[in-house]
């Protein structure tokens, strides 16, 4: 009996370890899927350190072999002559060219472009976290006059190079949004931009859905001026350089590269988020954001695929510029969004079919001083995808690839397009479809 009484109490033990670790693990799981931010934060620092030492690794290991190979050739050449080894073997990628800013006594003129490395901007700014109250913001910008509602400002001593609207996505951040605002307009004013602030707030009970409230501030501030430039900024993120400059180029620009809470190292090099900036043609030609995620994380993944998919590359600021601390949050952040990575294997497909050409919303407009407050309910029902055919899918997304500057034709041929969706995008008029300057031919087989 004893034996039977000690084989029984095997089972019974491994019973109440498996519940354990089951309640344990489901604990786990359930606290990342709540609280995303905390544990992500977490994960990206691993993940970036990651790459440091990877980074640190190669750098030592090609300085070692350059000792070696320095060494070796000094040694061989040493009975002949007293020459140094010829080549420079500089493996450094932390080496970085010098930036010219203009001198203290630079003169402005009216009729003149502003410069984009202008004297007033001298790097390093004096950052206060402190929480303060919206009215004292108000206190501290109505002493200016050039303000004007809405947070519209331009130079008055040279002409603005880049007419800037500044987005930000919104809910439930009321401490933050004035300390943002504290730091953003001084720096703004002293890179002579001409800038205003667009807050789109979103109410109701769904899932904060970030990249579509991007979306719905780009088309309601295109109504209000004919902007050129457009800033994606989150509400808690703060420069930390007045020379990261909040003007656009020929490529998307990530300017937030290197964060606080994440050591001031890129989590992964596809890393796309806090604060990114597109030109209104480089928006436009990606189709925006897309509509489709809701809760955290993986929009900014799938901006960077549109972004590569419409054959940009993206630019950052050089060292230091691109530092930004992050306000500390009270309360709890969104959930995460289970399914952004089924929606990242097909964000090519679905790129000219979810994002500004698929967008609905009904706005409610108001003013404040400093911003342009859009407030929206957001649900899945205002940005859905028709229900379509495969053929139809098929032919909408080479479309949108031909749009966005993939030739589709090659002498008057298609290429791997089968012969009745070749018909078809030709009864379609998909005037990109062929190559600059060539014709477009009836096509019976592919």
């Amino acid at each position: 009996m004893r034996v039977r009484r000690g084989l029984l109490r095997l089972p019974r033990r491994s019973l109440l370890a498996a519940l354990f670790f089951f309640s344990l693990s489901s604990s786990l799981l359930y606290f990342v899927y709540v609280a995303p931010g905390i544990v992500n934060t977490y994960l990206f620092m691993m993940q970036a350190q990651g790459i440091l030492i990877r980074d640190n690794m190669r750098t030592i290991g090609a300085q070692v072999y350059e000792q070696v190979v320095r060494s070796a050739y000094a040694k061989r050449n040493s009975s002949v002559n007293d020459s140094d080894y010829p080549l420079d073997l500089n493996h450094s990628e932390t080496f970085l060219q010098t930036t010219t800013f203009l001198p203290e006594d630079f003169t402005y003129f009216a009729n003149h472009t502003c410069p984009e490395r202008l004297p007033s901007m001298k790097g390093p700014i004096d950052i206060n976290m402190s929480e303060i109250a919206m009215d004292d913001i108000h206190e501290i910008f109505s002493k200016d006059p050039a303000i004007k509602l809405g947070g519209h400002w331009k130079p008055s001593d040279c002409m603005p190079r880049w007419k800037v609207a500044i987005l930000i996505p919104f809910r439930n951040r009321h401490e933050h949004l004035p300390v943002l605002l504290r730091h953003l307009i001084p720096m703004l004013q002293r890179q002579r931009l001409w800038f205003a602030f667009y807050v789109v707030e979103q109410v109701g009970t769904q899932p904060f859905n970030r990249a579509m409230l991007f979306n719905v501030g780009f088309q309601e501030a295109m109504k209000d001026l004919d902007w050129d430039c457009l800033i994606f900024h989150d509400v808690d993120h703060i420069p930390e350089s007045d020379r990261n400059y909040y003007g656009c180029g020929q490529m998307p620009r990530h300017f937030a590269t290197k964060l606080d809470k994440y050591m001031y190292l890129l989590p992964y090099t596809e890393f796309f988020g806090g604060v990114s900036g597109l030109t209104v043609e480089q928006f436009r030609k990606i189709n925006g954001f897309p509509n489709a995620f809701w809760g955290w994380g993986g929009e900014d993944d799938d901006l960077w695929n549109r972004v590569q998919n419409a054959g940009y590359s993206v630019s950052r600021p050089e060292g230091d510029t691109g530092k930004y601390k992050s306000i500390p949050h009270h309360h709890r952040g969104e959930v995460q969004f289970l399914g952004r990575y089924a929606l990242l294997r097909k964000s090519k497909e679905r790129q000219g079919l979810d994002g500004l050409n698929n967008l609905n919303y009904f706005a409610n407009i108001t003013y404040d001083a400093l911003y342009k407050n859009i407030t929206v309910n957001l649900t899945p029902e205002l940005a859905q995808l028709a229900p379509i055919r495969t053929e139809d899918f098929y032919i909408s997304s080479l479309i949108w690839l031909a749009n966005a500057g993939t030739p589709l034709k090659t002498q008057g041929k298609w290429k791997n397009v089968p012969s009745q969706i070749a018909v078809t995008l030709e009864g379609r008029g998909c005037r990109a479809c062929h190559l600059q300057n060539e014709p477009v031919q009836s096509v019976t087989g592919s």
